[in-house]
């Protein structure tokens, strides 16, 4: 199988630089249609597939970005790992606006998105305990640190509904009760989906305010918040320009990213609904066709 790295740009990454032979492609989805068009060409002669989260003119708010046609699309497109790119608010002191976090856990407090490729007609519980790829999340790492970005090693994400940001009691909940480290409104349900559709992920979270419950910074100031996007998003694409000198040519995910549907299907083959298995060709072709 050949590598294809995808990145799935938040507030403020809306390309890669330096692609070459970049072409916008449209891919249809059985899920809905993606949040745009996909950017793909080859870095370094690795392929690259871009896809901007909320669209381009940024149109789309977290709650209604189409997340299932977004990964099904990737997968569609022959990707084999997805690097989210997004922004988030920061409950910890030292990780200040500007750092990146290497994120390795989440909690998902979101409640209006549809979650999963499977349902009724054909249920799966795939395993979502370890929600990103240590492989893919070291290469990120490196990436940052040969680009003298000052980022953090792993951190529990709590995804929230939005549009709106926190209000003080659930700011001080996350922060002092939970144990969270960062905020955000769109890592979920996405790693969840990747996970299903066998595609490694890993979670770049750039911090751009304090949310609300530092006492220095008692409101989240959407200026001070776009001002830090800005410089943020300058040091993401050169993150994602390193990525496929670090990553080498594809080999099978050694934490089986890339096989997690292998004994999550319960439902009998006589009881599967055949739209819904139409429907999953690109996600769960492996294990339905093999």
């Amino acid at each position: 199988m050949e590598r294809m790295i995808g990145v799935i740009g938040g507030s403020g990454v809306y390309e890669i630089a330096g692609l070459e032979d970049a072409r916008w492609q449209a891919v249809e989805s059985p899920w809905g249609t993606p949040s745009d068009e996909i950017l793909v060409g080859t870095l370094d002669g690795v392929k690259m597939a871009f896809l901007p989260r909320h669209g381009r003119g940024h149109y789309l708010s977290p709650t209604t970005v189409p997340y299932r046609a977004n990964i099904d699309a990737m997968k569609r497109l022959g990707v084999t790992e997805i690097v989210s790119v997004s922004a988030c608010g920061s409950f910890r002191e030292d990780m200040a606006p500007g750092d990146f976090v290497v994120v390795d856990q989440f909690i998902d407090r979101t409640f209006a998105r549809e979650k999963s490729f499977f349902g009724t007609g054909c249920v799966a519980h795939a395993s979502v305990a370890h929600p990103v790829c240590g492989r893919l999340s070291a290469a990120c790492l490196q990436a940052c640190r040969d680009e003298g970005i000052t980022v953090h090693v792993g951190g529990t994400y709590l995804a929230m509904e939005g549009p709106q940001f926190s209000t003080l009691a659930e700011s001080k909940l996350y922060r002092e009760n939970w144990g969270c480290d960062v905020i955000g409104m769109t890592n979920m349900p996405e790693a969840k989906l990747a996970r299903e559709a066998e595609i490694c992920y890993a979670s770049i979270a750039m911090v751009t305010d304090y949310d609300c419950w530092h006492p220095d910074h008692d409101a989240v100031d959407v200026g001070d918040i776009v001002k830090t996007l800005t410089g943020n998003a300058d040091k993401a694409r050169a993150m994602i320009a390193r990525l496929p000198a670090l990553t080498g040519p594809y080999e099978p995910c050694e934490k089986g990213c890339d096989r997690a549907l292998d004994y999550a299907i319960l439902t009998a083959p006589e009881k599967r609904d055949p739209a819904l298995l139409a429907k999953l060709d690109a996600v769960a072709g492996r294990v339905l066709n093999g």
